[in-house]
């Protein structure tokens, strides 16, 4: 099994990756710059190849950058659609040192221009950024569909990926708040949610899954994660999505309300959870 958390990467890419090692994980995501905004500090390419060694002698799976929250890539402010293309740009040139990675980020806030707007900006935008040699892959965000944000549910994700030239390049995670804040019922009917994914975006394109529970009832559209058992979604719920055979094999990104012990058990009882599958 594919498990970890979100680690801060601060202290540079190897420590992310023995710091990963500490807690039981073997994945791990890490903003690529601070979260609310800023320049990223210098691309440290000895420091990257350290952790490509780390990863290699101990089987890690994929690593998962997620992009800050101010990337808005539908913003109204061509400004801020421009900051958002500067920024994808070059995290996806840092993220193409390592193998296997993923590259995730929020579609965006269409801001009152309305979903179709919005959608046509975020496609212009991985239009302008995607090329043929890019060997991330560039994820979408299920989202939770507070406020104006766009990817509230898949027929939106699948309309922006229609539209994308190099669609090979771009995939989903699915975060199990969002979704449940969402709409869409994993707890009791988990197997319909995944046969709606499958038929609007394929599961093909399910590359990674935000494990975290909700502090919200279903369908409260307010994206506020909870630990692992202790909100909404309940601990069985949680089980059945790690466990469930079209998912099981997929890495697994905690983003609870945890410091590094907490992520420890939480990734100790998601490996407990599986253990049964062996």
């Amino acid at each position: 099994m594919f498990i970890g958390c979100h680690l801060s990467s601060s202290d540079g890419f190897e420590a992310m990756g023995r710091t990963a090692l500490s807690i039981g994980a073997n994945v791990f995501q890490f903003f690529t710059r601070n979260p609310r905004g800023g320049a990223a500090k210098p691309f440290d390419a000895n420091d990257a190849a350290a952790l490509e060694v780390l990863r290699r002698e101990n089987g890690f799976g994929p690593i998962l950058a997620h992009a800050p929250y101010t990337l808005n890539p539908c913003a109204a402010d061509p400004g801020l659609r421009d900051y958002a293309r500067q920024v994808m740009k070059d995290d996806l040139w840092r993220m193409d040192h390592f193998a296997d990675a993923m590259y995730n980020f929020h579609p965006g806030s269409h801001v009152k221009q309305g979903v179709e707007v919005g959608i046509g900006f975020i496609v212009d935008h991985l239009n302008a950024i995607l090329t043929p040699q890019l060997k991330t892959r560039v994820l979408l965000e299920t989202m939770a569909g507070k406020g104006s944000e766009v990817g509230r549910n898949f027929e939106e994700i699948r309309a922006i990926i229609d539209r994308v030239e190099l669609g090979e390049k771009v995939g989903v995670c699915l975060d199990t708040c969002h979704v449940f804040d969402g709409g869409y019922d994993i707890v009791n009917n988990l197997n319909w949610v995944l046969e709606q994914f499958d038929k609007i975006l394929g599961l093909d394109r399910l590359c990674a899954i935000h494990l975290n529970d909700s502090k919200n009832p279903l369908g409260s559209h307010k994206d506020r994660h909870e630990v692992l058992g202790g909100g909404f979604i309940g601990a069985d719920a949680l089980a059945r999505v790690v466990t469930h055979p079209k998912l099981h094999f997929l890495p697994f990104y905690l983003e609870t309300p945890n410091e590094l012990p907490g992520y420890a058990k939480e990734i100790a009882l998601a490996r407990q959870w599986t253990a049964g599958m062996l």
